[in-house]
């Protein structure tokens, strides 16, 4: 006679453990880590720098002067590239751009490019890393999900107006806490003009600052008194909603 525990034991239900990285998660990250390796590798960081713009400005006037489209596609490409790759270099892609096209058109250039890419990371990072990282924090980051997401244009326009993290980082944790797409997007473009037309304005009077053989420190720029507290200023009253919210319960 067949044992009834042997039974019971055979028709329970098996636990499937939940696979978090399937092929079409792990091919995107695998792109992603190689383009960085060749990246440095075939050694492009060096043209993202000070001395590049020094050195070849005069070239990079000339050719957009002979091919003002072709100019601009490469520039927001590559921009974007170095966004999506969270590469360093984006600033002096902005400086760049201010040299090249001026503060305004520039701007308009830089933000669409950094939006895109900033976007590009939030959608890959929602896809493939979204699940696993919920899974590994647990209730903690389930409650502030639930906080960030009730104001999350607010808490994303000062987290780009105040750098006080690091760009690649602020386009990686709304994906991990559920911030809607349309929401990343608003909140990104808007919040990035301030520092991106300050970078640009910069840029367009380069040809000056290397003339007279200057030396720029865009960290020095950008954390000067009289451009860091306006823009912080702006990150607080982005956060007016969520005080006042909160005062109003």
């Amino acid at each position: 006679m067949k044992d009834p525990r042997i039974t019971q034991a055979t028709d329970a239900p098996k636990v499937v453990p939940k696979v978090y990285f399937t092929i079409g998660k792990i091919i995107p990250i695998a792109v992603v880590v190689l383009a960085i390796i060749i990246f440095f590798i075939m050694g492009f960081d060096q043209y993202l720098s000070f001395v590049a713009l020094r050195d070849n400005r005069g070239r990079l006037m000339e050719w957009y002067q002979l091919n003002q489209v072709m100019t601009i596609i490469w520039f927001l490409t590559i921009y974007t590239a170095v966004v999506a790759l969270s590469l360093p270099g984006a600033t002096w892609m902005s400086l760049a751009g201010g040299f090249i096209f001026g503060t305004l058109q520039a701007t308009f250039y830089v933000v669409m490019a950094a939006t895109l890419g900033a976007f590009i990371v939030f959608i890959l990072a929602q896809y493939c890393l979204a699940d696993f990282f919920k899974q590994k924090t647990g209730k903690t980051v389930q409650k502030m999900e639930a906080g960030f997401q009730s104001n999350a244009l607010s808490y994303l326009l000062f987290l780009r107006l105040v750098p006080l993290f690091p760009f690649w980082l602020v386009n990686l944790v709304p994906a991990f806490l559920g911030v809607p797409a349309r929401t990343f997007i608003i909140a990104t473009a808007l919040g990035i003009i301030p520092g991106s037309a300050i970078f640009c304005w910069v840029g367009s009077g380069l040809g000056a600052v290397l003339d007279a053989g200057g030396v720029l420190d865009p960290e020095e720029i950008l954390f000067k008194p009289e451009i860091v507290w306006p823009i912080t200023c702006l990150g607080i009253l982005a956060l007016v909603p969520i005080v006042y919210k909160k005062i109003i319960k």
